[in-house]
């Protein structure tokens, strides 16, 4: 390392700390030529392996923008997202793995923002999985559904009750499922 002061080759490592959310190492350095101290920040690199074969560094800045695009007019907020950037990036890189493909990312996207806004999971879903029917949306709503009440099925009673949730009632109360409006006339 090459010190920023007098351009000396070398430097020695005074102190080593990891960073709060454990991603990086922050370094102290003091140049043995004019004694300057000064400070480095030491990252795991993370490739991502794009569809037509080109790597470029994973960023977590990429992967909020593509899903504040699905959350779009969604009651999303910007510290929800920067969390599920966070979390999509501890996902990956508990992978081990130092090359990832868009793939892998995408996996590791759908799951944190299925738990966020599942109206911006399907948007999300339908480009990363290439919907090209109704079918596959249905498909789709289908499997989220019956994630969201297992033991309704698809389709399940109208007015059921799903226990076990986070709803107005505190954590595992029962939240009642309104029946869907009917048309009259």
């Amino acid at each position: 390392m090459h010190c920023p002061f007098c351009r000396h080759p070398d430097s020695r490592v005074v102190d080593s700390r990891t960073t709060d959310d454990g991603t990086s190492i922050r370094r102290r350095r003091q140049c043995p030529d004019c004694s300057r101290r000064f400070t480095t920040v030491e990252t795991c690199s993370l490739m991502v392996v794009k569809r037509a074969g080109v790597t470029e560094p994973f960023s977590r800045t990429k992967v909020i923008n593509g899903v504040r695009k699905a959350c779009q007019g969604r009651p999303v907020t910007e510290d929800a997202l920067a969390q599920l950037g966070q979390r999509v990036e501890e996902a990956v890189r508990a992978t081990g793995s130092a090359e990832l493909t868009t793939h892998d990312v995408g996996l590791a996207i759908l799951g944190p923002l299925q738990e966020l806004d599942l109206v911006a999971y399907l948007r999300f879903a339908s480009v990363y999985r290439a919907f090209e029917s109704l079918e596959d949306f249905e498909a789709a709503i289908t499997e989220l559904r019956q994630v969201e009440h297992p033991a309704a099925g698809a389709g399940g009673p109208e007015g059921a009750v799903a226990e076990g949730g986070e709803g107005d009632d505190g954590p595992g109360g029962t939240v009642q499922v309104p029946e869907p409006a009917r048309p009259t006339g």
